[in-house]
Order: C-alpha cells, then sequence, then structure tokens
C-alpha cells in the first residue's frame, strides 16, 4: 500500500513539473506604460541644446519603443514646446521642437505637449494614466538632470513604480561655482540619486529581455 502511494505521489509530481510554465513566462504589461520624454530636434548634432550621447540614446530608445510595441505595452510620448520668455530651443514651430524621426509616435500612441520640466505640470498625462490604470512607468528621453529627473520624481510622489533606462537618457556638461561636470558625472549622479528612493535604474539589454 505504502508503495502503491509513493509511485502515485511520484507520478502526480512529474507530470507537474512536466507542464510548462506558462504564467512564468508571459507577463501581463496592460498596467506597464513606456514614457518617452523629450526626444527632439534641438538635443541633436546642429541643434540649439546639443546633449552628450543623444544619438546612442535615440537608438536605445527605438528598440524600446519596438520591443514595447511586440509585448502590447503603451507606449506615451512627451514634447516640450518652450513658451517662456527667453527660451532658446524647443521654440514653436521650429524643426528643432519637432520629435526626432527615428522615436516618432504611432498613430494609436498618446501624445502629450508639455511647457514645463515635469510632464505632470499643466497636462493630462496623470488623468490618461489613470484612465489606463497604468501603475507602472519606464522612463527614456532627455535631459537627464531636468525632465527626466522631474517628471520621475513627482511621479513616484504620485505613487507609480519607476524605472529608468540609463543608456536610453542623456545629458550635457554643466557648470557651478566656476567648475565644469562632465556630462558623464552628472548621467552617473543623476541615476545614483534616482536609484536611491525614485527608481530602479536598468539598461536597454534588460529591458529587451522581457518576454
Amino acid at each position: 500500500m505504502k508503495k502503491a502511494i509513493l509511485n502515485l505521489g511520484v507520478t502526480c509530481l512529474v507530470t507537474i513539473c512536466s507542464i510548462p510554465a506558462v504564467s512564468a513566462q508571459k507577463q501581463d504589461h496592460t498596467n506597464s506604460a513606456l514614457l518617452i520624454i523629450d526626444v527632439q530636434n534641438d538635443y541633436f548634432p546642429g541643434g540649439k541644446m546639443t546633449l552628450s550621447g543623444a544619438n546612442e540614446a535615440a537608438e536605445n530608445t527605438r528598440l524600446l519603443i519596438e520591443k514595447s510595441r511586440k509585448i502590447n505595452m503603451p507606449v506615451i510620448h512627451i514634447q516640450h514646446i518652450a513658451t517662456q520668455e527667453g527660451a532658446t530651443f524647443f521654440l514653436p514651430g521650429t524643426q528643432g521642437a519637432a520629435i526626432y524621426p527615428g522615436v516618432m509616435p504611432a498613430k494609436n500612441e498618446k501624445l502629450i505637449v508639455k511647457h514645463y520640466p515635469n510632464s505632470f505640470r499643466e497636462t493630462d498625462l496623470l488623468e490618461y494614466l489613470k484612465s489606463k490604470n497604468i501603475k507602472n512607468l519606464v522612463f527614456a528621453g532627455m535631459m537627464t538632470h531636468v525632465c527626466i529627473d522631474a517628471t520621475v520624481k513627482a511621479a513616484k510622489d504620485l505613487g507609480f513604480n519607476c524605472e529608468v533606462i540609463a543608456d536610453a537618457t542623456a545629458t550635457r556638461d554643466l557648470e557651478i561655482n566656476g567648475q565644469q561636470v562632465k556630462a558623464g558625472e552628472v548621467q552617473k549622479a543623476l541615476l545614483a540619486a534616482l536609484n536611491f528612493y525614485y527608481a530602479e535604474i536598468r539598461s536597454t539589454q534588460e529591458f529587451l529581455k522581457r518576454p
């Protein structure tokens, strides 16, 4: 009798182990979204505010968008139009304010125009995210030390889970008290600060490996 029970247990265990782990391999992305911030022409060579590593960040952003579309993760595009007095780039009606060709929104993707670093300020971003029941945000875009930083912190404070794709963001050299801070150091410091509390920091390749 004991032998029969043992054999039955082994048979059940083998059967269970042989069932494909579909639920573990397939994730539900309906409550997550990819947020692309300000990947616009003025940030690229020849533009009015060229960033360090803009081309590489844009190429990685393109890969993120392709992957998101493939797994049916919503893609939201943010475009900055500068309306404040004294603005020198992203001016209304200029080619520099246009979205970079490699990351253009698809017809069915949400495009939000903003006028401040924080993408939530005076836009319908929060209402849109709520309407789609989105809880998790994946960020890419420019500039790391301004609009990425401001929007990620605002999103965290609003209760969203945040993830920044480091190599799909870009910044530039800065200066403080007569000392120059190289773009690479600005990038490292800003991402480290966000990682401390506001967001998980990932790479493009990590994102692309998701099922």
